[in-house]
């Protein structure tokens, strides 16, 4: 607890210091609270405008977040590696892992042949990279892209798609700008924005993406970018409708001031049409990462944009990281050529919305809403998160509270189904009724 660490220090720089190595060594918690600002500069005898600035510069490098009359406290997932911290406790054994948000490993392609085919074809390591994406690489790209209706003339790849993201925004922000994004919405973004000592405005979320009111107003706060998921969003599953589309098209025609992001993770997961923004406003980027399909250990997404955001990005990394590996890239590719990988994708496309669908309805059944249109994940809405949480893990399932996810919104829970099988749904929606509705103190069964 934090009461436990005696920060020191007799500069704003040294007491940020200070509080930074106990997060590194777990004495300081993620939520825990930080002393206030005049009992810390009494105990420590410098001024409260000192640790204010030290306070302030936690803030901006996303270690703490101010919580009104709670105080500063620890970011739940600050951005530090700690000796000691799990961001999310582990799921106690025996209960079911529904709470990582990851694919199913059972469906995911083999890689083995591919990269046996690679090994053989280049017998000796490649030298530096003359290009950062392949040609080929690119042209199919392109192909895919094109057919959903993203224009991708111009084309880079990123390490996946927050690497993208967080090149976006550095490129184009700087630290203290606005950025909307969905709420609720993905808790790495979140995480992200505030490590990059961005702001993040909130805009709600329904089934068919980011509500046009929640985008006006996001814009009229102030908001220097906005990331829209164009499918299977996380938590929600919600997808970009066809008129949701043409009303953000309206809505942002023309702004000149604004980056708009687009991601679409999921990609051929998700089973719905794609429609995209993509161009809506002058500078823009549609991301597609290879990571729910083929793998989360393929770091690789594809890129596209106007000239000037795409060159950036690509600048950017030509001074850093420098490319994303060939090697990877040709086995994305060869992926990408396999009919019998696209085949394995579709069918699990279609199992991930049989069992998606299925708890949906199954919730429903019991009188609960949820949401769930496309991806792995279900969205449930709960009066009360901890207590959810804790009696879904006392009935064998572990599931991840939403607080992590969300800026504003109401509470709720995620549960990925992609370690459910079909005869699983109705013992979870069961459980999940009881945990939602529990039995009144002293009512027995």
């Amino acid at each position: 607890m934090a009461a436990r660490y005696q920060i020191s220090g007799s500069s704003s720089a040294a007491i940020s210091a200070s509080v930074e190595s106990g997060i590194r060594a777990g004495d300081l918690a993620p939520g825990d609270a930080l002393p206030a600002v005049r009992s810390l500069a009494t105990a420590l005898g410098v001024s409260p405008a000192t640790v204010g600035k030290a306070y302030q510069e936690l803030r901006q490098r996303g270690l703490v977040v101010t919580a009104g009359r709670h105080g500063t406290r620890v970011r739940p997932r600050p951005p530090v590696a700690s000796r000691r911290s799990a961001l999310l406790p582990p799921p106690l054994p025996g209960t079911r892992d529904l709470s990582a948000g990851n694919p199913d490993s059972r469906l995911l392609p083999p890689l083995g042949p591919h990269l046996a085919a690679l090994a053989a074809e280049f017998r000796t390591p490649g030298g530096y990279a003359e290009r950062a994406v392949l040609p080929e690489l690119a042209a199919a790209a392109r192909d895919r892209l094109t057919a959903d209706g993203v224009p991708a003339d111009e084309i880079t790849v990123t390490g996946g798609a927050l690497d993208g993201i967080e090149r976006l925004l550095a490129a184009h922000l700087r630290p203290g700008d606005a950025v909307a994004v969905e709420d609720p919405g993905w808790a790495n973004l979140l995480d992200l924005l505030a490590a990059l000592g961005l702001r993040a405005i909130g805009v709600p979320v329904d089934d068919e993406g980011p509500t046009a009111p929640g985008v006006r107003a996001a814009l009229a706060a102030g908001a220097r970018a906005l990331i829209v998921t164009s499918r299977a969003q996380n938590p929600t599953g919600a997808a970009v409708s066809a008129g949701r589309a043409a009303e953000l098209r309206t809505l942002l025609a023309g702004r000149a001031d604004l980056l708009l992001i687009e991601d679409d993770h999921a990609a051929e997961l998700a089973r719905v049409p794609l429609h995209p923004l993509a161009g809506a406003t002058p500078a823009w980027a549609f991301v597609r990462s290879v990571s729910k399909p083929y793998g989360p250990d393929l770091r690789l997404a594809v890129l596209a944009g106007d000239e000037a955001t795409v060159a950036r990005v690509a600048g950017r990394a030509r001074v850093g990281a420098g490319w994303v590996s060939t090697v990877l890239q040709r086995l994305v590719l060869a992926l990408w050529r396999d009919p019998a990988t696209a085949g394995l994708v579709g069918r699990a496309a279609e199992s991930y919305e049989r069992r998606r669908d299925g708890l949906v309805d199954a919730l429903a059944a019991r009188g609960l809403a949820a949401h769930g249109r496309t991806g792995i994940n279900v969205w449930v809405p709960v009066p009360d998160e901890t207590v959810a949480v804790t009696a879904l893990r006392d009935a064998g399932w572990s599931v991840a509270p939403g607080a992590l996810n969300r800026i504003a919104a109401a509470p709720g829970v995620r549960i990925t189904v992609s370690r459910l099988d079909e005869a699983d749904l109705g013992p979870l929606a069961d459980a999940v009724a009881r945990a939602v509705r529990p039995a009144p103190a002293g009512f027995t069964t």
